[in-house]
């Protein structure tokens, strides 16, 4: 379960600005929206609202940097994402920490970095305890070679071992994280004292599952048996979207390339073949959903990829549709559907402009079936919206809700509406678009001059 995102110095974010999942006391309605791990209660959904370039994309962006930093260490392009409202944050380090549960152990890792120069400058991962204390569990310095923390208690062996990869780290590895490299290739005795390695990495990898209109990728089976397929189909036709049946059919690389342009997918099987390298798994699959198409692909080592496409049927039509064919709502709604279909636990969908392309019926109706469908489930929905029709009560407490706001010196500021003083019959959406609350576009005065 997801506790806190915390950002310093990236994108429009200046100051440390944080997103919290920990859940107010002083509110009693919906308590089913809170899930009870030890002495801790938190929050399954976060709806946050901002006004267009407020910065709430930007959030997306970060845990989505995070992932990305993971897997590939810091990318070329990160040298201007530095806040760039300040000459001095070009040499200022940027912060970036995720606080989250595994089983039903609390952990805070988290990294800085300056850069502009490509620079990691400092890691760290500890054990978050319930009287509010942390125990390191490694930290880095620098270029310096990692260390364990003190209460850790490795064997001998394991010591050892950790001594040759922490050295073997040290020095030129300026943009990597010493997580990944534990990760890479590296394999734990379910027992091993260095256990914690291998859980926090994959849980951020395999558990945090972002969605946005340039990433749509996820790893379901949602695809791949006829049972699923038909669940599919009568959730798909609950939205109205005209579609009655939903199928796969098998195609080649060949007539996959075919169908979208050749940078793709030399693109696609290129994240796979890391995903490969990273998870050291002997298969991967990954659903991959472009305009031009909606693509299951399974690899298994030494053999060729086994691809498959949609198939969608209208009504009583007998003719077959593309993907490609269907509405930009249409093709939305399977960018979320895995969603409500996913039996797997302890997962945080991050969703950046839920409501794109939907009507708003078709916002609340998904809204209200993923709420229903993981109401038993360790499951955390956190999505960026400008539906204001949603800001309900009724839907979502008001420590659920957050804002995003552009300040004068156009950096990001982030904030709970909990932090606002309210009755509990106070129509929401109405205070909001009356600017309350802020978070709404301020516009400038324009006059058209008038010809002669």
């Amino acid at each position: 379960m997801l506790i806190k995102i915390s950002v310093e110095n990236f994108k429009s974010f200046d100051k440390k600005e944080e997103l919290s999942m920990l859940s107010s006391s002083k509110i009693q309605t919906n308590k089913s929206h809170r899930l009870k791990i030890k002495q801790t209660n938190l929050l399954k959904n976060a709806v946050v609202y901002g006004a267009n370039a407020s910065g709430k994309s930007n959030l997306v962006t970060t845990v989505a940097f995070i992932k990305s930093v993971l897997m590939e260490g810091l990318p070329v392009n990160s040298v201007n994402d530095f806040c760039r409202n300040n000459m001095k944050n070009k040499d200022r380090e940027s912060v970036f920490e995720i606080q989250f549960t595994v089983g039903d152990t609390f952990y805070a890792y988290g990294f800085s970095a300056i850069l502009s120069r490509r620079e990691i400058t400092e890691e760290w991962l500890y054990e978050l305890m319930q009287d509010g204390t942390a125990h390191n569990l490694f930290i880095r310095e620098g270029n310096k070679a990692p260390v364990l923390g003190g209460g850790v208690n490795p064997t001998t062996a394991e010591k050892n071992r950790f001594a040759v990869y922490s050295e073997d780290f040290a020095g030129g590895h300026d943009a990597q994280l010493f997580l990944t490299e534990m990760n890479r290739g590296k394999k734990y005795s379910d027992d091993s004292k260095l256990m914690f390695f291998f859980q926090t990495f994959n849980w951020i990898m395999n558990n945090i599952v972002i969605i946005n209109p340039r990433i749509g990728i996820s790893n379901t089976d949602a695809y791949y048996s006829a049972e699923s397929l038909e669940n599919i189909s009568n959730l798909i036709k609950t939205f109205d979207t005209g579609v009655s049946e939903i199928k796969t059919k098998v195609i080649s690389v060949d007539e996959m390339s075919k169908m979208i342009p050749a940078e793709v997918l030399s693109g696609i099987f290129a994240h796979l073949k890391k995903q490969m390298q990273m998870t050291n798994l002997p298969q991967i699959q990954m659903t991959w959903r472009i305009d031009e198409g909606f693509f299951n692909i399974r690899i298994k080592e030494n053999s060729e990829p086994e691809i498959t496409t949609l198939v969608l049927k209208h009504g009583k039509s007998v003719f077959d549709f593309n993907f490609a064919e269907e509405s930009d709502g249409t093709k939305r709604l399977f960018d979320l559907i895995d969603m409500l279909m996913t039996k797997r636990q302890d997962m945080v969908f991050v969703v950046d402009e839920l409501e794109r392309s939907l009507h708003p019926k078709l916002t609340e109706h998904f809204l209200k079936l993923f709420i229903e469908a993981h109401a038993e489930a360790r499951m955390q929905l956190v999505f960026t919206t400008h539906e204001d029709t949603i800001m309900d009560q009724e839907l979502f407490r008001r420590d659920e809700i957050w804002f995003v706001e552009r300040n004068a010196d156009n950096t990001s500021k982030i904030y709970s509406l909990d932090r606002f003083k309210e009755r509990y019959d106070r129509k929401l959406s109405k205070a909001y678009l009356e600017g309350r609350y802020g978070a709404i576009p301020v516009f400038r005065q324009f006059t058209f001059r008038k010809e002669e």
